[in-house]
């Protein structure tokens, strides 16, 4: 299982380039997980329903199960934020995880940029950042690709990411390496 994230501002299209890249790797025979962060108190859950009322009630997790899919829900009643390592390591085994968000995190990222977006890039100041994917030229050693150039994009985070296991392993530690 190999690791490599997706970073950007909010509105940068983080998503929708995701959603552009799941399908391309799973073309090429990847099987592929996402994890995601989210601000604030988000839901997935609808409220009035069982599982809603569970956590309601003070459930610390509570999985759902259907003929379709399952989905895991823990709350965590006032304890830390997880880091990035102690979620990746509760995923199942696939060829490629890909994260979206966590950019204060430790690990190799490939940077979303939108011009319209009026915002600094993070590549300067992130050693993380491998790579970048852009709707305008960017001036830089990094790696670059046009937001609309699926499998280049895509050649460029199968390049970077890394072994599951060394993602793990890094944590512990701030430096990054070069791609």
């Amino acid at each position: 299982m190999r690791v490599i994230g997706l970073a950007g501002w909010s509105g940068a299209g983080k998503t929708t380039l995701l959603t552009r890249l799941i399908p391309h790797f799973r073309e090429q025979g990847l099987r592929v997980s996402v994890i995601k962060h989210a601000h604030h108190d988000f839901d997935i859950d609808v409220p009035g329903k069982d599982s809603w009322r569970h956590r309601q009630a003070g459930a610390e997790e509570v999985l759902v199960a259907s003929g379709n899919r399952w989905a895991l829900m823990h709350e965590l009643r006032e304890a830390p934020e997880p880091r990035l390592t102690e979620l990746l390591s509760k995923m199942s085994q696939v060829d490629l995880v890909v994260v979206e968000g966590f950019k204060s995190e430790p690990y190799r990222k490939i940077e979303v940029y939108r011009v319209a977006n009026g915002k600094a890039y993070l590549f300067p100041e992130d050693p993380g950042i491998v790579g970048i994917a852009a709707d305008a030229a960017v001036q830089t050693a990094l790696p670059v690709a046009h937001l609309d150039d699926i499998p280049a994009i895509a050649a460029m985070m199968q390049r970077a990411a890394l072994p599951v296991e060394e993602v793990l392993a890094r944590s512990s530690g701030t430096g990054m390496d070069s791609a």
